[in-house]
């Protein structure tokens, strides 16, 4: 009994579950001949062989026991350095078949699902291969296959363990090599990281991979920053219509010698008027309204008390329609107009009334005294 790796062919089908979990279906171990180094197969020590010719026969590969070891096989990533079992399962199992296995041709298609994420994101990129894990009872009687291929021993008695997710395989589209083989002196690879990945730069489709995925990233992190900047120059636009229509709420409401002129010139024109109905009205620390009610009120009595605001001023144009405003008791605004000196009158009032009394003695005696 040997334990071997063959590596299968790529997947069919694949989907990525609601659940995030792998599903596919592959196609698994299949009839002919496959090759291993003599290390790997266990060869007697009379073998003088560089690879070991295995032949598997119809009978074997589609025996009711090697298809029914299929069934809930556990799916690895890469190999472990022991067979799964049920002590050892947790630590190496991320899914397992699931599903019907049946005949496709010369191979066994497979269903599997790989329920963990990290798993099914290192399945999607790096380790797209699978290869299967698995035991059998090698003969070791040479022969040839009905199709005339030599061989160098037979497989019976396959018995799958684990289905395994491995890196492309060295051997091509054929698959003839498995996985797990020592790679020959002279195959060197080079390591190179691509966005989150690091890959062989020597394996193309890995590189391929890990390219779709970088750019995929930076397509996505683009239309990111585009709409970031498409909402930020919205809020900018609509904080500079703000500004300007605050800007034009200053404009309207600065005072200006010429705003105040015309206010003082408004307010001057009502008392005017006002006094000219009421010339005893009051209009200290009063508003135009007050004034104009005021004066209304001096006209009409009490019939103005219940008066609105507009039939007030109505009132008041109608009164002072005609009535000329007193004298303007508001300077206009700019260099103020000297209207009197009070105390340079009284001054020459009162030289003038001392003279008169100085030169009285000069005037002759009124008759009548």
């Amino acid at each position: 009994m040997v334990q071997l790796c063959d590596t299968l062919d790529a997947a069919t089908t694949a989907r990525i579950c609601a659940d995030g979990s792998l599903v596919a279906e592959v196609r698994g171990a299949r009839v002919g001949i496959q090759t291993y180094l003599p290390d790997e197969a266990g060869a007697p020590e009379n073998f003088k062989g560089s690879v070991v010719r295995a032949y598997r026969p119809e009978d074997e590969v589609f025996s009711r026991d090697s298809m029914a070891s299929f069934a809930a096989a556990v799916f690895t990533i890469n190999h472990p350095a022991e067979m799964v079992d049920a002590a050892n399962w947790k630590q190496h199992g991320v899914g397992e078949v699931n599903g019907d296995i049946v005949r496709d041709g010369e191979f066994v298609r497979v269903p599997v699902i790989v329920r963990d994420a990290a798993a099914v994101e290192t399945v999607r990129t790096t380790h797209k291969q699978l290869s299967m894990g698995y035991t059998c009872t090698l003969d070791w009687t040479p022969g040839v296959t009905p199709s005339g291929e030599a061989y160098d021993a037979v497989q019976r008695d396959i018995r799958i363990n684990h289905i395994a997710a491995v890196p492309a395989a060295r051997g091509g589209p054929e698959l003839k090599i498995s996985d797990e083989r020592p790679s020959p002196p002279e195959k060197k690879t080079m390591k190179i990281k691509i966005g989150d990945a690091e890959v062989d730069a020597t394996n193309g489709e890995a590189v391929k991979v890990a390219v779709d995925a970088a750019l995929s990233a930076k397509d996505a992190k683009i239309g990111t920053l585009t709409a970031d900047l498409a909402n930020a120059t919205t809020s900018i636009q609509a904080k500079d219509g703000e500004i300007a229509a605050l800007n034009a709420k200053l404009a309207d409401a600065e005072v200006t010698p010429a705003k105040l002129q015309a206010l003082a010139d408004a307010r001057a024109d009502v008392i005017g008027k006002a006094k000219a109905i009421a010339p005893n009205i009051v209009t200290d620390g009063k508003t135009d309204a007050e004034i104009r009610k005021e004066a209304v009120t001096a006209k009409l009595g009490d019939a103005a008390k219940d008066m609105a605001d507009a039939a007030i001023e109505g009132a008041f144009v109608a009164f002072t329609k005609d009535a000329k405003p007193a004298q303007q008791v508001v300077q206009p605004i700019g260099s103020p107009v000297v209207l009197g000196d009070a105390a340079s009158e009284y001054q020459a009032d009162r030289a003038k009334r001392r003279a008169a009394l100085s030169d009285a003695w000069r005037q002759p005696a009124d008759t009548a005294a």
